[in-house]
């Protein structure tokens, strides 16, 4: 089996290896709390129907209205800031569920606008990473040189442990930043940094959603998206570096592969259109023709036609010096193409 498909093989048992393991971890840490919470909803419904004498139609009613209002309240998320943070939201595919349009024609444009705007944010992202990554690689040439090393190339190693600093800078930045305007505490603004930026978008925590952000906050809406624009295109130029390390070694393995297929073909050689082994043996049969056009499917590695017995017929292809005789041209055995 070629070593391009046991790895991809590994890959599939690892992945779903590691799905089983996610999710017993995630099972054995959020199931009892879901219990309690849904528990505690319950009681919570059944207190507030009983105090205010609400019927079940009309608290459905009240769930309805808090939750389609809860959007609104950053203010009109359709007007033009809010629309370009929605969109950069679908451009980098994010989607957080925050604000999603409700006419037909709000979706069939939004699927549209998806169609073009996710594989042209997808060559930004991936062009910006690699000109992050260009530049890094000449920062770190230049430490080198000053710290004088002895090889001041930029390794890849190197390049991944820059852009993994520069990742943790930003994320641990906008953790900060973002817990002082939204009054989160810092590892749930970091625990939202993480998850928009791996554009994972739960949309449990969603920037710009207090106090009419959207208008009244036009540099906190500018500061968080370029938070989001440059935070992914250096998380692009992580994941650019680890596809350029897997291709690598993809090439690698293929480059073996081929290597090894170079040095098996250089032990066989051709008689008359079929191949032959340089040891005599025959892998694929060949009619040797005499002198009244009779076919004689003889063996190749026991026949005489050379006029040697086998052994000094194995040492005669093996040496590149021998010249058959003109006896041997002259014989009725018809060697039309013989390569090594």
């Amino acid at each position: 089996m070629k070593r391009q498909n046991v790895r991809t093989l590994s890959l599939v048992v690892c992945t779903f290896t590691y799905l089983l393991i996610g999710a017993a971890v995630f099972d054995a840490l959020e199931s009892k709390e879901e219990e309690r919470r849904d528990a505690l909803l319950k009681v919570s419904t059944n207190a507030l129907k009983k105090k205010y004498n609400i019927s079940e139609d009309d608290y459905r009613m009240i769930e309805l209205v808090i939750i389609e209002y809860k959007p609104h309240k950053a203010g009109p998320q359709w007007k033009f800031a809010g629309a370009f943070y929605f969109a950069t939201v679908v451009l980098a595919m994010i989607g957080y569920g925050h604000s999603t349009p409700v006419t037909a024609g709000g979706k069939a444009f939004c699927m549209g606008y998806a169609m073009v705007g996710i594989p042209l944010g997808l060559v930004m992202f991936q062009s910006i990473g690699e000109r992050l990554n260009k530049f890094a690689s000449i920062v770190i040439r230049q430490i080198k040189k000053y710290l004088s090393c002895q090889k001041i190339e930029a390794t890849e190693m190197n390049l991944m442990f820059a852009t993994g600093m520069l990742s943790s800078i930003i994320i641990t930045t906008g953790a900060a930043v973002f817990s002082r305007y939204e009054g989160w505490t810092y590892f749930d603004s970091f625990y939202y940094c993480f998850v928009t930026l791996t554009t994972i978008g739960f949309g449990d925590y969603v920037a710009l959603q207090n106090d009419n952000a959207l208008i009244n906050k036009p540099g906190y809406v500018a500061l968080s998206l370029v938070f989001i624009l440059f935070g992914l295109a250096v998380v692009a130029a992580s994941i650019n570096l680890l596809v350029l390390r897997f291709m690598t070694m993809n090439a690698e393995d293929i480059r073996r592969d081929d290597q090894d297929l170079q040095s098996s073909s250089h032990h066989v050689l051709t008689l008359d259109g079929e191949v032959m082994a340089v040891n005599g043996k025959l892998l694929a049969g060949h009619a040797y023709i005499g002198e009244e056009g009779d076919i004689d499917q003889m063996s190749v590695c026991s026949c005489n036609c050379l006029g040697l017995n086998h052994a000094e017929n194995e040492e005669l292809l093996l040496d590149t010096s021998y010249h058959p005789s003109q006896t041997v041209l002259a014989s009725s055995l018809k060697v039309k193409r013989a390569s090594v």
